[in-house]
C-alpha cells in the first residue's frame, strides 16, 4: 500500500481521493445534494428575517405617520442614526455570544434561540403604539440580539451540512436569502406607505406597523421547522455522538453509510475533532471537559488564543479585515437610508424614492443569484476583487454627479437618475460579490474547534462596523454629502487591495485543509505527530491507500480490457 503519508501528504491524499469521488461544483451539485440544499433553503429563513428588519425600517422612516408617532424624534439625523443603528449593537451583542451558544446547545437549537429573541423584539415594538419612539429603541435592541445570532449560526450550520462541492453556494444562499428579505419589504414598505394615504393628517399608523408585525409569520415558521431539521454531522461528532453523526451524514449526502465518500468525510471530521480536542487538554486542561461553563469561557480564551499565533491571526485579519471592508463599502448606509439617499439625489417625493428603493431589493437579489450557482467553481478571490472595484467606481461616479448638481437636481433630473442608475450598480456588485462571499470566508476559514469562536468574532466585527456606519451616515450624509461617496469608494478599493494581495483561494477546499493554507503546518512538528497518530488510530490513511489502490486496479483493468468495458 505504500505506507501512510505524513504531515501535509495526508491532507493532500484525502484531498485528492475526495475530488475522485465527488462531481463538479455548480447547479448540478445542488442538484446533485437536494437533501442539503433543502435544509439550507430552510435554514436560510433567519437571513430573510434578517434581510427584511435591514430594509424594513429605511421606508419605515420616510413615512409621515411614524414621524408623528415619535414627536418629531427622528428630524434629527443623530437621533435618526440612533433609531436605525441600536438594531446593529443588539445584533453585535448577539453575534459574540453565538459562538458559546452554537458550541452549547447545538447549532440547531442555536437558531431556535435566536429566533425567540428576534420574536420577543417584535412584539415589543409592535406594542410601542402607544409608548412613542423609547420602546421601539428597546424592541429593535432586542430583535438585534437575534439577528446578529442568525448571522453567525446559520452560514455555520450551513456550511457544516454541506459537502466541499457545494459548501460556498449553500452558504451564499443566506445572502440570496438576505436579499430576498430586503427585496420584499422594500416593495411592502412602497404597497403600506399607502394606507390612509401619504400625507401626514391622512396616514394610518398601520402604514408602519403592517411591515413590522409581518415579521411574525416567518419566524414563526423557521422556529417550528427548525425543530424538523438535522443536528449538525460535525457537532454530533464533535460531542460524542458519532453513530447520530454517520446516520446524519449518510442522510444528508443521500449514501449508504458504508459508502466511501461517507467514510472518508466522517473520518476526517473525527480525525480534526480529537486533534482540536487534545490540542484544547494541552493548551487548557483546566478548560477540556465539554461543560456549559467551561464553553462559555473557553469563548473569551479561545478569541483571545486567536491573537497568539501566526496561523491563527492570520484568519483574525482575513475575517475582521473583510467584514469591516464590507461594511465600509456603504452597502448599509444604502439599505438602511436609501429613501433619504434618493430624496437627496432630487427624488423629492417620497413615493418615488420608495419605488427607486424597491428597484435596489430587485437588482440586489437578482445579482446575488449567479453567485450561488457558480462561487464554487469561480472562486472567492477574483469574485470580491471585481466585486470592490465595480463599487468604488459607483461611488466615486456618485460623488461627482452630486458635487455638479447638489442644488440644482430640479431643473437637472437627467443627472439625479443617472445617480440614482450608479446607485443600483453599486447594488448589483455588492450583490454577487461582497453580500455572499465574505460570509462565505469567515465560515469555512476556522478549524472545527475554534469555527464558533472565529465566526463569532468576524460576525461581531461587520456588527461593530455596521453599527458606525449607521449612526454616522445620516450626519455625513447631511454635512459632507458627496464626501460621504469619496469616503466609501476610497475604503471600498482598498478592501480590493487587501483580498488581493493578502487573502489566499479557499474554494473546493475541505474546511479541515484551511489549515494548510494559512499555514498551520509550520506551527510544530507536534502538530503534525499528533495528527498522524489520530489518522493511523481512526484508519483514515488505510482507507485513503485502499480507495486509491482500488481506483488504480480500475483503470488498469480498463486499459486492458476496453472492448469489455465499452461493452
Amino acid at each position: 500500500m505504500g505506507g501512510a503519508p505524513s504531515g501535509t501528504a495526508g491532507y493532500d491524499a484525502a484531498l485528492e481521493r475526495r475530488q475522485a469521488l465527488m462531481g463538479k461544483s455548480g447547479p448540478r451539485a445542488l442538484v446533485k445534494n437536494w437533501r442539503v440544499a433543502r435544509i439550507a433553503c430552510f435554514a436560510c429563513l433567519g437571513g430573510v428575517l434578517y434581510g427584511y428588519n435591514q430594509g424594513m425600517f429605511s421606508g419605515i422612516l420616510v413615512m409621515p405617520s411614524f414621524g408623528k408617532h415619535t414627536d418629531g424624534y427622528i428630524d434629527n439625523p443623530t437621533n435618526k442614526g440612533w433609531l436605525t443603528s441600536i438594531l446593529e449593537l443588539g445584533a453585535w451583542l448577539g453575534a459574540v455570544m453565538s459562538g458559546a451558544t452554537a458550541e452549547i446547545f447545538s447549532r440547531k437549537y442555536g437558531i431556535l434561540i435566536a429566533t425567540a429573541f428576534f420574536l420577543l423584539g417584535v412584539v415589543v415594538q409592535a406594542v410601542s403604539i402607544t409608548g412613542g419612539y423609547k420602546p421601539i429603541l428597546a424592541g429593535r435592541f432586542i430583535t438585534g440580539i437575534g439577528v446578529g445570532s442568525l448571522s453567525t449560526i446559520v452560514p455555520l450550520y450551513n456550511s457544516e451540512c454541506a459537502p466541499p462541492e457545494v459548501r460556498g453556494a449553500l452558504v451564499g444562499l443566506q445572502q440570496l436569502a438576505i436579499t430576498f428579505g430586503i427585496m420584499i419589504s422594500f416593495w411592502i414598505n412602497y404597497g403600506c406607505n399607502y394606507i390612509g394615504g401619504t400625507t401626514l393628517e391622512t396616514q394610518s399608523d398601520a402604514a408602519w406597523l403592517v411591515p413590522i408585525c409581518l415579521q411574525v409569520a416567518p419566524a414563526l415558521l423557521l422556529f417550528f421547522g427548525m425543530l424538523w431539521m438535522p443536528f449538525s454531522p460535525r457537532w454530533l461528532l464533535h460531542h460524542g455522538r458519532e453513530d447520530e453523526a454517520r446516520q446524519v451524514l449518510s442522510h444528508l449526502r443521500h449514501l449508504p453509510g458504508t459508502h466511501e465518500l461517507v467514510e472518508l468525510e466522517f473520518l476526517e471530521i473525527k480525525a480534526q475533532s480529537l486533534f482540536e480536542k487534545r490540542s484544547i487538554a494541552e493548551r487548557f486542561p483546566h478548560l477540556q471537559a465539554q461543560t456549559a461553563w467551561n464553553t462559555t469561557k473557553l469563548q473569551f480564551v479561545a478569541i483571545l488564543a486567536l491573537f497568539q499565533t501566526k496561523a491563527m491571526f492570520k484568519r483574525v485579519v482575513v475575517a475582521t479585515v473583510t467584514m469591516t471592508a464590507q461594511q465600509w463599502s456603504g452597502i448599509n448606509a444604502v439599505l438602511y437610508y436609501a429613501p433619504s439617499i434618493f430624496e437627496q439625489l432630487g427624488l423629492s417625493s417620497t413615493t418615488t424614492s420608495l419605488l427607486a428603493t424597491g428597484v435596489v431589493g430587485i437588482v440586489m437579489f437578482i445579482a446575488t443569484i449567479p453567485a450561488v450557482l457558480w462561487i464554487d467553481r469561480v472562486g472567492r478571490k477574483p469574485v470580491l476583487a471585481v466585486g470592490a472595484l465595480g463599487m468604488s467606481l459607483s461611488h466615486f461616479i456618485i460623488a461627482v454627479i452630486l458635487a455638479m448638481n447638489i442644488d440644482r437636481f430640479e431643473t437637472q433630473q437627467a443627472s439625479g437618475w443617472a445617480a440614482v442608475v450608479m446607485v443600483w450598480l453599486f447594488v448589483i456588485h455588492f450583490g454577487y460579490s461582497w453580500g455572499p462571499c465574505a460570509w462565505i470566508l469567515i465560515a469555512e476559514i476556522w478549524p472545527l474547534s475554534t469555527r464558533p469562536y472565529g465566526v463569532s468574532l468576524g460576525a461581531s466585527s461587520n456588527w461593530m462596523n455596521n453599527f458606525v456606519v449607521g449612526q454616522v451616515t445620516p450626519d455625513m450624509l447631511e454635512n459632507i454629502t458627496y464626501g460621504t461617496y469619496i469616503l466609501f469608494g476610497l475604503l471600498t478599493f482598498l478592501g480590493a487591495c487587501f483580498i488581493w494581495f493578502f487573502v489566499p483561494e479557499t474554494k473546493r477546499l475541505s474546511l479541515e485543509e484551511m489549515d494548510i493554507i494559512f499555514g498551520s503546518e509550520g506551527t510544530a512538528q507536534a502538530d503534525f505527530e499528533r495528527m498522524d497518530e489520530i489518522n493511523r488510530e481512526i484508519g483514515l490513511f488505510d482507507l485513503i491507500n485502499t480507495g486509491r489502490l482500488a481506483t488504480r486496479h480500475s483503470h488498469d483493468s480498463e486499459k486492458k480490457h476496453p472492448i469489455e468495458h465499452d461493452v
